[in-house]
């Protein structure tokens, strides 16, 4: 996503039991020598909560009691899908032989491969290049850099890599068969009709992708001369839009022409052709609405495309795959190193209010008090949340049934699952607090201003270093953040919760600091990543309740 897991800006914490206690900010004869008098008075007169102190706050509600769990079951590989796990083993009590090497698109639907068929394995995060330097170990392994990567480990000790994400799917698929216990993903290859029509929907998804780059990364020129080069459909609306929509209701008819929501009926669960698509057009229905203003989820094209919109709401009801689903403001942020850049066109009227709604510039998708869902991009269609954290929270699905998948959550208690997605927030800020604050500061105005190399990603900058002097001050606002996050209760407790932040900014932080201060949060919020950090439903909460403290001090 933004930023190479790497150097992720909310890594983790696998347990609390490895965390060492972070004190309150204090100052000592060293850091006299360091900061001026006045710095030290303000530091030490400070009553923040410690982070370890948050740390065991978090700890002791259900939600975050949950999620340490969760984190110990990550280190053994027996957790639930996550984007950042390094070890898959399904309930095989051997260490596995496979490691993946993964980031990009092409991984992700790897990823749901693996997930779907329960192949153990182990995962390794490595940056694309946009994002930061590649390990040397990695690049000695695979010089080319090239992602996904598969080392495959012989029962005689050898090692082998294997690249192309097509390549390492069809290995992985052929590897685990349907004999030993795995789930079929591929039509058997005595059934004719059905490799035909997988070689024809893979051949309809590269014409799909091909009208994408056209539509997308092509630039539409003044007064849409691009589109007259294309010619314009009969509403209008350039070549480009119009091909891209021709060819989306030929996929719309593949979905339709079968008995359940995938393309194939062999099985009640998505397979190879599944993965191969999904993965695009989750970035293709968030480039289309930033860049043209194209919903293709809205009520009108869920008329036009009923099986694409019924296919998308059968993937938003599994965990796998909301493990691995980013928001529309993350792909758009990732689109252009990895794709090329986006050119505005398309509707414009749409466009310019999609754009402010996924940037959190429309006054409501990134401020509070938060609607209880986003219309963009609706958040209950499925578990908004990981399942063990609606377990906690005790909130029930659409079906009756508590914190499961393969049902939505649209009719669930509001103000139930508002405090656990606040929660989930202030957990993870929790959990790695001192060096988020670090992170933050780069934003201030001593900030980044190291000679270092740069990378093609707009926001990643891994290397730069923070404004040392402003790191106290942003370590005081985030705390202050995260504790309201924290609070337990209904909307009382909460509004009395920010309340307190918002007097504890203003009495804590000086004037004179406010501002830079403001502007380290905003650093911060806009490299909150979906799913990297945090699923959108609590992340949106992590960006709005900074924000509110960013609102304080600027003003």
């Amino acid at each position: 996503m933004m930023i190479s897991s790497t150097f992720s800006l909310l890594l983790l914490a696998k347990s609390a039991l490895f965390w060492k206690e972070v004190n309150s900010l204090s100052i000592n004869q060293h850091n006299l020598s360091r900061f001026s008098r006045k710095t030290a008075l303000f530091m030490s007169a400070i009553d923040t909560d410690s982070w370890a102190k948050l740390q065991s706050s978090s700890s002791q509600t259900k939600v975050g009691a949950a999620l340490d769990l969760e984190s110990e079951s990550r280190i053994k590989g027996t957790a639930a899908p996550f984007v950042q796990n390094n070890l898959r083993l399904f309930g095989s009590n051997e260490r596995p032989k496979l490691t993946l090497y993964r980031w990009c698109p092409y991984c992700q639907k790897t990823m749901l491969l693996i997930e779907e068929k329960k192949i153990p394995v182990n995962i390794e995060l490595v940056p694309m290049r946009s994002y930061g330097d590649k390990p040397q170990s990695f690049l000695k392994m695979v010089p080319s850099g090239l992602l996904p990567a598969l080392l495959v480990e012989t029962n005689d000790g050898r090692k082998q890599v294997v690249t192309e994400s097509q390549v390492i799917m069809e290995l992985l698929d052929q590897w685990h068969p349907v004999e030993d216990g795995y789930r079929q993903m591929m039509p058997r290859d005595d059934d004719e009709k059905g490799q035909q029509r997988y070689n024809q929907l893979a051949r309809l998804e590269r014409e799909l992708f091909s009208w994408w780059c056209t539509l997308i990364f092509r630039p539409e020129g003044p007064g849409g001369m691009f589109g007259k080069l294309m010619g314009s459909g009969s509403s209008g609306t350039s070549g480009a839009i119009s091909g891209f929509l021709d060819c989306m209701a030929k996929v719309d008819q593949q979905l339709a022409s079968t008995s359940g929501p995938w393309f194939f009926d062999f099985a009640d669960h998505p397979t190879m052709i599944d993965f191969i698509y999904v993965s695009h057009v989750e970035r293709m229905l968030a480039s289309c609405a930033y860049w043209k203003g194209l919903d293709l989820r809205s009520e009108s094209y869920n008329k036009q495309f009923p099986a694409l919109n019924a296919w998308l709401d059968a993937f938003e009801k599994r965990e796998c795959y909301l493990a691995f689903k980013s928001d529309y403001y993350t792909h758009v942020m990732d689109i252009p190193p990895q794709y090329g850049p986006g050119y505005d066109g398309g509707f414009e009227k749409e466009r310019l209010m999609y754009q402010k709604s996924i940037t959190g510039r429309d006054g409501k998708s990134w401020t509070l008090p938060l609607p209880f869902d986003d219309p963009l991009q609706p958040l209950y269609r499925g578990p908004p949340l990981p399942l063990c954290v609606l377990k906690a929270a005790d909130i029930e699905g659409d079906n009756g049934n508590v914190g499961v998948e393969g049902t939505s959550y649209l009719n669930t208690d509001e103000h139930k699952m508002a405090a656990a997605c606040r929660q989930m927030a202030g957990w993870k800020l929790a959990s790695n607090g001192e060096k988020v604050a670090k992170f933050a500061a780069r934003g201030g105005p001593g900030g980044a201003k190291n000679p270092r190399k740069g990378f093609g990603a707009e926001l990643a900058d891994p290397y730069a270093n923070p404004d040392e002097d402003l790191v106290p001050y942003v370590d005081t606002a985030l705390k202050l953040v995260c504790r309201a996050l924290l609070t337990e209760g209904g909307p009382d407790s909460h509004a009395a919760a920010l309340n307190d932040m918002k007097e504890s900014l203003q009495a804590q932080l000086p004037k004179n600091k406010a501002r830079d201060v403001s502007s380290a949060l905003a650093y911060l919020r806009d490299r909150v990543g979906v799913p990297r950090d945090l699923p959108l439903a609590a992340a949106r909460q992590l960006r709005a309740h900074l924000n509110e403290a960013i609102g304080v001090m600027y003003n």
